[in-house]
């Protein structure tokens, strides 16, 4: 896609109202939004529930459908749907992971994962759903093996991160986990021979080019061959790895250092979401989100970024998450300390047309 023609920017679509503190996090649930299925975004709070989103397919607005409460009695910090859609799970301070099903718009709470000392930060799924990881504030990483009937078996407790870890993220094709940390670190985790002993393969740290300071988030592109990731350090970084020694089964298979980004942010950037069609977006300390995408001047010894617009008061307080719908349609979505949820969609500043990805 070619973004070197016209000016583009956010815009925003609908703000969504009814979370009564701080909004941390957002999913997006797999398989809506596209062939007629209206679009469902969960939201989780610090006021202890998850909002459930749905969008109108007469209006195109999004309307609350459920709130899901009276589970976790502390701040809701991670929401993620399962790869099918059936399940939700929510990670809460109160150090429990619940697990929702959705029957036909009602969600019960089948399940509750409990082993983590204290706050849970973050919770994943993999691409098939038979995995399930999730990390906390007691510096571990837990990987939970998914059963029939709502059974959870946890398979492995990862200790290497020194500090509170806050984000778990699965490989978007390979049952490769990814955690971020206080510690200023990202570790790549994976499983020794299918026989549940999983290790960490590489630590991303300032040897090896990475971060300086706390990092918050991560995020993978499309095709999987590179990952993003952003920090306290007011920096986001560009990965990259042999995806095809990967997938012939070298999970040891080293992610290097790309290029970084900096002098965009003078805040923490809290979260980044790289898109299906290769924009990279982020949320950060200074109610902004900007939208990067790779410049054609990039060489031959690596990629280059470029900013391609900026939504300045974006929120009226800290941007927490953004997140890209995964169907394509479009649609960015927000959350803030404000306790607002906002949908964005990118035009062209021209005016004349709807970006179509």
């Amino acid at each position: 896609m070619n973004f070197t023609d016209e000016n583009f920017e956010l815009r925003e679509v609908q703000k969504l109202e009814g979370h009564t503190d701080r909004v941390w996090s957002l999913a997006w649930k797999p398989t809506t939004g596209v062939d007629g299925a209206p679009a469902v975004l969960a939201s989780c709070s610090g006021d202890k529930t998850v909002r459930i989103w749905e969008q109108s397919s007469a209006t195109g607005s999004f309307q609350c459908k459920a709130v899901l409460e009276d589970t976790h009695n502390r701040t809701v910090r991670s929401c993620a749907w399962s790869p099918s859609g059936k399940l939700l799970a929510t990670a809460s301070f109160d150090a429990t992971t619940a697990i929702w099903e959705d029957v036909g718009g009602d969600f019960t709470c089948v399940s509750t994962l409990e082993g983590h000392e204290n706050e849970v930060k973050s919770v994943s799924w993999n691409a098939s759903g038979s995995l399930l990881a999730t990390c906390g504030r007691d510096k571990s990483v837990w990987i939970w093996e998914v059963l029939p009937h709502n059974e959870f078996d946890c398979v492995s407790v990862l200790q290497g991160h020194t500090q509170d870890v806050k984000m778990v993220q699965w490989h978007p094709s390979m049952d490769i986990l990814f955690s971020c940390s206080y510690d200023n670190t990202i570790k790549v985790w994976a499983e020794d021979g299918g026989n549940d002993d999983w290790h960490c393969v590489q630590t991303l740290n300032e040897s090896n080019s990475g971060h300086t300071s706390t990092v918050w988030a991560l995020s993978f592109s499309a095709s999987g061959d590179k990952m993003v990731s952003c920090s306290d350090d007011l920096t986001i970084k560009i990965w990259g790895a042999d995806i095809m020694s990967m997938q012939s089964g070298d999970e040891n298979a080293p992610w290097t250092h790309l290029c970084t980004l900096s002098g965009y942010h003078d805040r923490t950037i809290f979260s980044v979401h790289w898109s299906r069609e290769g924009i990279i977006c982020t949320g950060a300390a200074d109610d902004a989100i900007r939208l990067f995408v790779e410049s054609e001047e990039s060489v031959a010894d690596g990629p280059m970024y470029k900013l391609l617009t900026k939504k300045e008061k974006a929120h009226d307080m800290d941007v927490n998450a953004v997140l890209w719908s995964s169907t394509g349609n479009n649609l960015l979505a927000s959350a803030s300390d404000d306790g607002t949820v906002k949908i964005w969609e990118l035009d062209s500043s021209s005016g004349q047309k709807k970006l179509q990805l």
